[in-house]
C-alpha cells in the first residue's frame, strides 16, 4: 500500500467529517464512513494510535500548569477536539492542573465561533477582561480579542512568559526560590486563565 501526501489527503477527505465529529455531532463509526469523500475504507484505530503515541507535554509546559495551579489560578481547556480528548488525559493526566471544561465535543461549537466564547464566560460568571486566552492560532486569539477577552498569540515559550509576567501572572517558586518560568502550551490545544 502507498502512501498518501498530505495534498492528496486534503484534496480526498470529506472536508466536513472531522468537524463534525470534533462538534460531537458524529461518532467513530460515522467518522470512518464518511472521512474520506469516495468511502474508501479508512483505519481509524491507525489513526488513534499515532495521535496517542504523539501526546507529550511540550518541554517546560507540565511545571508552568504546576506553577499556576500552586497559586489558584482557575484554568480551563478550551479546544477543538472530539472526544479522543480523554485519550490525551490517560496519558498526560492534565485534569490535575486545568479542567476540560471547553471540548468542541462537548460543546458542539469550535474556536473561532464567538458563540463558542460567550458560552465559556457565561458558564464561568466571569468578565471577559478577567479571562486570559492563549492559543497558537492567531484567527483564534483575534476572536477572543474581538469579545474582550485577553488574548495571547502564542510564538515561543520565552515570549509567553514574558506576556504573563507583565501582566503580573504569579507564578509559583520552587523550593530554592527560582521561579518556575515555562510556556502554556500543552499538548491538548490552548488553555485559559480566570484571573476572578
Amino acid at each position: 500500500m502507498s502512501r498518501m501526501s498530505m495534498e492528496e489527503l486534503i484534496e480526498c477527505k470529506d472536508p466536513n467529517a472531522w468537524i463534525e465529529f470534533e462538534k460531537g455531532w458524529i461518532n467513530e463509526v460515522e467518522l470512518g464512513r464518511k472521512f474520506f469523500k469516495d468511502g474508501r475504507p479508512f483505519d481509524l484505530e491507525g489513526l488513534k494510535n499515532c495521535m496517542r503515541s504523539g501526546y507529550s507535554y511540550l518541554e517546560g509546559v507540565e511545571e508552568l500548569l504546576y506553577g499556576l495551579r500552586q497559586n489558584n489560578y482557575e484554568m480551563h481547556a478550551f479546544t477543538n477536539y472530539p472526544n479522543w480528548y480523554q485519550m490525551i488525559e490517560d496519558k498526560l493526566k492534565i485534569s490535575r492542573y486545568l479542567s476540560w471544561t471547553f471540548c468542541s465535543c462537548k460543546n458542539g461549537k469550535r474556536k473561532p465561533d464567538h458563540g463558542f466564547y460567550l458560552d465559556a464566560l457565561q458558564h464561568l460568571k466571569v468578565d471577559p477582561s478577567n479571562c486570559i486566552f492563549i492559543d497558537d492560532s492567531k484567527t483564534n486569539v483575534n476572536a477572543a480579542i474581538a469579545l474582550g477577552i485577553i488574548g495571547l498569540h502564542f510564538k515561543d515559550a520565552k515570549t509567553l512568559l514574558e506576556d504573563l509576567s507583565l501582566m503580573g501572572i504569579q507564578i509559583s517558586t520552587d523550593e530554592e526560590g527560582k521561579e518556575i518560568c515555562y510556556t502554556s502550551y500543552d499538548a491538548v490545544g490552548w488553555w485559559s486563565i480566570c484571573l476572578d
